[in-house]
């Protein structure tokens, strides 16, 4: 083999592991090329979605059914209104469902768990899932945690004070 072909066949390799990084960067990042008509669209609100992000999974029992399409905020009512795109192998989720936003670990990202209700009619595209419950936000159950502390330490202040008079 001469010179001029294995420059070629050591440029056929590095285009391919090019190619094969691009697949991979776009399986790890959740991104798709295409969407496809095999899904379907339905909206929640929510109080606060934390650090809900698009593209973020929808999960029923664990299992991914669809992701997050899109996040506006309601101009009416001030609440986030979450557009999820779930899967038509997903079409069997009763429509008095709820949503809630949790968290995967500790400090892992958000996602949307599905629990189905027990209603005989199913979420249809342009649907609106009624039940929702926000995300638990760590920085305010620490704020109300330390509250609740000093409030019980100046109670019981007040009493040994009370107590002495």
């Amino acid at each position: 083999m001469g010179q001029k072909g294995l420059e070629t066949l050591v440029g056929f390799f590095i285009l391919l592991a090019i190619a094969g990084l691009v697949m991979l960067a776009f399986q790890v990042s959740n991104l798709t090329i295409s969407q496809g008509s095999n899904t379907y669209e339905v909206k929640a609100q929510f109080d606060n979605i934390g650090d809900l992000k698009v593209r973020a999974p929808v999960t029923v029992a664990g299992v991914k059914v669809g992701q997050v399409a899109n996040i506006v905020l309601d101009p009416k009512n001030y609440r986030a209104t979450v557009f999820l795109r779930l899967d038509q192998s997903a079409d069997n989720i009763p429509k008095d469902s709820s949503a809630s936003i949790l968290t995967a670990g500790l400090l892992g990202s958000n996602y949307i768990s599905l629990s189905p209700g027990f209603d005989t009619q199913f979420l249809k595209a342009g649907d609106n899932i009624s039940e929702t419950h926000s995300a638990i936000i760590l920085e305010q159950m620490i704020g109300q945690l330390l509250f609740s502390v000093n409030k019980d330490k100046a109670a019981a202040g007040d009493s040994d004070n009370a107590d002495k008079s």
